[in-house]
């Protein structure tokens, strides 16, 4: 008795508990297949504003890139989702299999006791009972027997109640799921079916490009002499930067420390605003917003190879994010404005200083800040700058002093 009562409070308490944790992970599959899904929409929405510009088809190859591998990131989620949802429905069957198996020698026993209790339920009965007891010690014990069988009955009556009452509710789940898996399964030969028409797109644009190879090396030329400049200014601006922090930092801590001693005769530690607000800065790690408010980042931090040129890599110190036309461009974190510099007549770069970090916004047409500006975060500091071809990209770069970092390790996940 005791093992079947334990069996029962396993299945209705700790069942549920796992349940629980492959619902959660049904849920986060869920939310990352809908914001892959925002983003290939987006992407094909970027598509289609320079779908009628067969000039730019670089960019249009760096887009539907972009799309292939969101796609696939999608197919794979659904196929995720799938397994979940095969392995939650085959757990949900056999709880509800050793579900039934109790329930029905729960209602045996029930039954049988019941029954009992039927046949000598009248009054005659149980006073012969009673009164055929030795003494008064064996009638009372008759009677709280008594009792306790009647409280077993009403307790296992609910407890039939309950255990059917979760049956129901895991086969209405089961149900659930079985439409929902056979939703993501049509869903799924749908993206693969896009996924082969994208690759062959793909290919279609990337044999044009190779016909241009000479067009794409002058332009590659174009963008590595850009690249070069405004990694020379954003060392000259850090290394002045930290040259005047360190001064400011000598003379503020003599001064400090003379303020100090002059009030109390004991020398107290200083922590400077720039600690401080690295220390700030730090810690949001993961937690900084996105320069601007839609986009998809369409080339990442590091070393990759050419879209189209073999055995052409190119360097990447920050990340690029394409975006829409007119596009406005916000600080990421409170700080400085250390350096606004055109590295060509159309393309403006900001630097943002914030302690010992430096935050760096390049291609916009337009800038609102001024070298010296205090800046907080969210605020507007330009307009991404949009070729003639339509291409829409802010490159956003995180140094810390003299090393680059990668942004998308501190930004907040999308």
């Amino acid at each position: 008795m005791t093992k079947r009562i334990h069996f029962i409070l396993f299945i209705l308490f700790f069942a549920p508990g796992f349940s629980i944790f492959g619902q959660q992970s049904l849920n986060n599959l869920k939310k990352k297949r809908e914001t892959l899904e925002k983003q290939i929409n987006y992407t094909n929405l970027l598509i289609s504003k320079i779908s009628k510009n067969k000039k730019n088809t670089l960019y249009s190859l760096t887009l539907l890139n972009n799309k292939i591998k969101r796609r696939q990131e999608l197919t794979s989620t659904l196929k995720q989702e799938i397994n979940l949802l095969s392995d939650s429905t085959l757990t949900l069957n056999v709880q509800v299999k050793n579900l039934n198996s109790r329930l029905k020698i729960l209602k045996k026993e029930y039954g049988e006791i019941a029954f009992y209790v039927y046949k000598n339920n009248n009054p005659y009965t149980r006073l012969v009972f009673l009164f055929s007891s030795k003494d008064i010690n064996q009638a009372y014990q008759r009677l709280r027997y008594l009792s306790e069988i009647s409280s077993y009955i009403r307790k296992e009556s609910n407890r039939i109640l309950k255990i059917e009452s979760l049956i129901n509710n895991k086969k209405s789940r089961i149900k659930s799921q079985i439409i929902r898996k056979k939703r993501l399964l049509d869903q799924e030969i749908s993206q693969i079916s896009l996924l082969e028409l994208e690759q062959k797109k793909k290919n279609l644009v990337k044999q044009k490009l190779q016909k241009k190879e000479r067009s794409l090396q002058s332009k590659l030329r174009k963008q590595k002499r850009e690249s070069d400049r405004l990694n020379k200014q954003i060392q000259k601006t850090i290394a002045l930067a930290i040259a005047k922090a360190k001064r400011e930092k000598a003379r503020a801590k003599a001064r400090e420390k003379e303020r100090i001693k002059a009030k109390t005769g004991k020398k107290l530690p200083y922590t400077p605003k720039i600690t401080r607000l690295s220390k700030a800065f730090t810690s949001n790690k993961g937690k900084l917003p996105w320069p601007v408010k839609k986009g998809i980042v369409s080339q990442t931090f590091g070393v990759h190879q050419h879209p189209v040129l073999k055995h052409v890599k190119i360097r990447n110190n920050g990340i690029n994010i394409t975006t829409n036309p007119g596009a406005m461009v916000y600080t990421v974190f409170s700080g400085k404005v250390v350096s606004v510099v055109p590295i060509t007549t159309t393309n403006i770069a900001v630097i943002v200083q914030h302690g010992d970090y430096f935050t760096v916004y390049s291609h916009l047409r337009k800038s609102f800040v001024k070298p010296g500006q205090s800046v907080n975060t969210g605020m507007p500091i330009g307009i991404v700058h949009t070729t003639l071809q339509g291409d829409t990209m802010l490159h956003f770069e995180l140094w810390k002093n003299k090393q680059t970092l990668n942004p998308m390790y501190w930004l907040i996940s999308k």
